[in-house]
């Protein structure tokens, strides 16, 4: 028995080695060619190589040492290449050598939670990003023909936007401002809301700090938001060529999720630092420069990665990728190159006023300066009946306060006018990392329009406010569902959330002072005395007093 299996074994092996030998004599030795370059300079995160002939625009190259490059300029004598790495380990000398492959990067769901940087390496600590495909970083933007309307809501879960300038799955809407106005934490309240709405985030840092970038990833796990987010980073000191190439990378990411139907929000914060990125590598490739210094087609890189976002329509799975840039103005000057650029190509843009954020009115959107060029199309049914003429409204109360200030005796519609605006300021306002479900935002919208806040103290709204939406979002809970499901809303479901809205007013105010108190009971039948004003009435109806309330010295 013991001699058979060892025959057995025997035979196994011969035949084995027999198939090695013969698979050596049919191998035949290949022969590749491969370019070889030599650096000949070492600049501020950029290098010229002598060789190379038949390298091609934006393909990466690999130095000894292991550290990459992309090819930016395609010279006679030399190549021009971005540093994607650190320049510490080259000197004038060193070989290069020829990839073949433009830059790609790793897509899949396993970049979710993750932080990386644009070529996919992990810098979370967590270990190797592993995913089975790749994607080229630069890719041409959807035809027409495979776009549909930008006609679904996203929702930002702030107010002022949701009515006022509603944004839809597959735009593209710019927030500008000033530094330090509330741009990028616009952007995080809106990441944190679509927080089970199965809309996938990707949250793309150019030339940030890594500290800020640190607290944005802190922000987004206390909240909860991190799991359906990737971060990509491309840190205030790392190389030009890396914070250059950051924003495509991380739309390639993105694209690949909406090829699959999926949704997508991508933030870029900010195109700003992009921008000044490129015009710092071109005027080192020695490129032509133009209006403040910048390269000729600095419209172009930034258009032809917006034209990405993008609503594909049922043959193509119907996913979309909705893009918010971020950009900083200076001095509050939105005619400048890059502003005027961004805005002509994007399909809005939402201001953030310095003026309104020093007075405390956060977020400081400006509603003058804001638009949003798809409009209501984008809007959930219900919005339309609110918000309809709320922008133009606060608008004229804006320039009737302007002018009200010169100390003119007010006519008492005037003085209605200017009550009712101070309170839509007011409900507007909205603490940070607090997002408002839609149906609740209507319904506090339709308070304030209704004239039910008219008599409420300005001090007062925000109690009024967070009653009436504890009482919405508990006493009418399948109404809620019906609004946010795209229902339209009718007049006895109007009725019934000021009903709801009306009682949760006095109910908030029932703890007040005895004026305040008497003053929340007039709101409910819609009586217009100002509060102030009461102390000398014995009846709020009788008052003849048209009067502005600053005037009551005289």
């Amino acid at each position: 028995m013991m001699q058979q299996t060892e025959e057995g074994l025997q035979t196994v092996l011969q035949d084995t080695f027999a198939l090695y030998t013969q698979a050596l004599d049919q191998q035949e030795a290949k022969l590749r060619s491969q370019e070889i370059g030599i650096v000949q300079s070492i600049g501020q995160g950029i290098a010229k190589i002598a060789g190379l002939p038949n390298v091609q625009s934006e393909e990466i190259v690999c130095f000894t040492g292991g550290s990459l490059g992309l090819v930016f300029n395609l010279d006679p004598e030399e190549v021009g290449v971005v540093l994607l790495d650190s320049s510490e380990q080259l000197q004038s000398g060193t070989e290069v050598r020829r990839t073949g492959k433009v830059l790609d990067v790793p897509v899949g769901d396993a970049l979710l939670g993750r932080v990386i940087d644009p070529l996919g390496r992990p810098l979370d600590g967590k270990g190797v990003v592993r995913t089975s495909q790749r994607r080229p970083a630069e890719r041409d933007a959807p035809s027409i023909m495979d776009r549909a309307p930008v006609n679904v809501p996203l929702q930002t879960g702030i107010k002022a936007i949701d009515a006022l300038i509603p944004i839809g799955r597959g735009q593209r809407e710019l927030i500008l401002g000033d530094r330090q106005t509330g741009k990028s934490g616009l952007a995080l309240d809106t990441i944190i809301n679509q927080k089970g709405k199965n809309i996938l985030c990707i949250y793309c840092a150019i030339g940030q700090r890594s500290a800020a970038v640190a607290k944005v990833i802190a922000d987004l796990n206390e909240h909860e938001a991190f799991a359906y987010t990737t971060v990509v980073m491309a840190a205030a000191e790392k190389p030009p060529g890396l914070q250059y190439v950051a924003p495509y990378a991380a739309t390639a990411m993105a694209e690949y999720f909406a090829d699959q139907g999926r949704d997508v929000l991508i933030i870029y914060d900010d195109l700003t630092n992009h921008a000044r990125t490129y015009r710092e590598i071109s005027l080192l490739m020695r490129r032509p420069p133009g209006r403040e210094a910048y390269p000729g087609d600095i419209f172009y890189i930034h258009s032809r990665l917006l034209e990405r976002s993008i609503h594909l329509n049922t043959k193509r799975g119907g996913g979309s990728l909705t893009a918010l840039p971020i950009i900083e103005t200076e001095a509050q000057n939105i005619a400048a190159y890059i502003p005027t650029n961004l805005i002509s190509i994007t399909d809005g843009q939402i201001y953030l006023s310095p003026i309104l954020f020093q007075k405390g009115v956060l977020p400081a959107i400006d509603i003058g300066k804001s638009v949003s060029r798809v409009g209501g199309k984008t809007q959930l049914p219900a919005y339309r009946t609110v918000s309809g003429d709320l922008r133009l409204s606060y608008s004229q109360f804006e320039e009737l306060e302007a002018f009200s200030r010169f100390g003119t005796r007010l006519e008492e519609s005037t003085r209605l006018t200017l009550e009712r605006g101070r309170r839509v300021r007011e409900i507007l306002k909205q603490k940070q990392y607090a997002p408002m479900p839609a149906a609740v935002q209507i319904a506090v919208m339709l308070s304030v329009t209704a004239g039910l806040l008219d008599s409420v103290p300005i001090t007062k709204i925000a109690i009024a406010e967070l009653a009436i939406a504890q009482a919405i979002s508990t006493e009418l809970a399948d109404l809620c569902l019906q609004i946010e499901s795209g229902s339209v809303l009718k007049d006895a479901d109007r009725d019934a959330l000021l009903k709801v809205a009306t009682t949760a007013i006095c109910a908030s105010l029932r703890d007040a002072p005895r004026t305040q108190q008497r003053f929340a009971i007039a709101t409910v039948v819609k009586d217009t005395t100002d509060p102030k004003d009461a102390k000398n009435t014995t009846d709020p109806k009788d008052t003849k007093d048209t009067t502005d309330p600053k005037d009551t010295k005289e």
